[in-house]
């Protein structure tokens, strides 16, 4: 049964594209799967990890309870998810294998968001700071224990390298060396699509963003209202406002089809040999997208993140964070073993083991953590 899809792959994908039967392996030996091909089965793995299950009460820019219909981080990831699915599937790439990377792109994120990262970052100054993309990295290589024989989820080589080169205009992880895949170079670009076009989502149904005030001054937004406002009549506000994201999302895929295209056949890349002489993605929008996006993340930054409610949320979890570091420092018989074990067994300073437990906390359990021990 493993076989029947390592020969559709085979048949099916690229020549540069990443084959699971090529795959260089796990770290830990394992033998293979009788019915899955081996990202197929990380997939599986990620999805059933604890890492996984909380992203669900995580924040993306609201805090996760402040409204069920607000994206969450997990919601985000299976947005990212879909697109690196539909458009790996275009380019003749390893699907599982670009779902994997987006499953797992955001698994360290703190609680909190990015402001959450900020003040874990800032905490964690002087023993090399925090990134999530790189945390992510260690969930899956040693945090994550379900396993006897290996720590964490022992994923394939592949994924744990499209982690290490996670990049997006708001995530740096400065990994120079990591192996490239163009499968992770599609998880990178379908994450900006849907953070882009959700936040624009959200904002507009929380009332901080102006439908009208964004066709004024976003490019991207006016062309897609243009095209909707041809095609339908007497549209509801929400309406409106889903097939106008639904138009701007389809558009983005099909430039970064067709721009991807253009750059691998421009470069001559026949082989993952190939790849690794790169120097620069090959999966991207033309300028002029480029363009457009950048004056749409500048629009995002100015007018939704820096809003002042979306500010007082982002401060109220800085203060968590740094509350719940601080008593925990004092305190760290409140650390459960499982991280106490890192500092023991793995020489992970006092501070790290600290900062990777609150990394792990969901925005509620932060909340709750400062209830129960009378820190607020």
């Amino acid at each position: 049964m493993r076989e029947y899809f390592e020969q559709l792959e085979a048949q099916l994908l690229a020549s540069y594209a990443v084959k699971s039967v090529s795959s260089y392996g796990r770290s830990f030996k394992e033998a293979s799967s009788l019915t899955r091909t081996c990202f197929q089965r990380d997939r599986d793995r990620i999805v059933h990890s604890k890492s996984f299950r909380r992203l669900k009460d995580k924040t993306q820019v609201f805090i996760a309870n402040v409204s069920d219909h607000y994206r969450s981080r997990l919601t985000h990831t299976i947005e990212v998810a879909q697109i690196s699915r539909h458009l790996a599937r275009l380019l003749r790439l390893n699907e599982d294998l670009a779902e994997c990377i987006a499953f797992a792109h955001d698994l360290g994120h703190t609680p909190f968001g990015h402001s959450g990262e900020d003040e874990l970052n800032n905490l964690l100054k002087k023993c090399g700071g925090f990134e999530h993309n790189l945390h992510s990295l260690r969930l899956v290589e040693e945090i994550e224990q379900k396993y006897p024989s290996f720590p964490g989820l022992n994923l394939s080589f592949e994924i744990k390298e499209g982690l290490k080169k996670h990049e997006t205009p708001w995530d740096t992880p400065n990994q120079k060396n990591a192996y490239i895949t163009l499968e992770a170079q599609v998880a990178n670009i379908a994450d900006e699509i849907a953070y882009n076009n959700h936040d624009i989502d959200d904002g507009l149904s929380s009332g901080i963003l102006n439908i009208e005030d964004l066709i004024k001054h976003v490019d991207l937004f006016k062309q897609a209202n243009h095209i909707i406002s041809n095609d339908y009549s007497n549209l509801q506000s929400h309406e409106r406002t889903h097939l106008i994201n639904s138009h701007i999302i389809s558009q983005q895929v099909l430039n970064a089809y067709e721009t991807s295209c253009s750059q691998i056949e421009q470069n001559t890349i026949s082989s993952l040999e190939d790849l690794q002489h790169s120097d620069k993605p090959l999966i991207s929008f033309d300028k002029n997208l480029s363009k457009q996006n950048t004056q749409l993340r500048h629009y995002l930054y100015k007018n939704f993140y820096q809003s002042p409610s979306i500010v007082n949320l982002n401060n109220y979890g800085k203060d968590t964070i740094h509350t719940i570091f601080s008593f925990l420092l004092s305190k760290p018989e409140f650390v459960p073993t499982s991280f106490l074990n890192l500092h023991y067994h793995k020489g992970y300073s006092r501070e790290l083991m600290i900062g990777y437990f609150i990394a792990g906390m969901t925005d509620s359990y932060a909340s709750r953590f400062c209830q129960i021990h009378g820190l607020n």
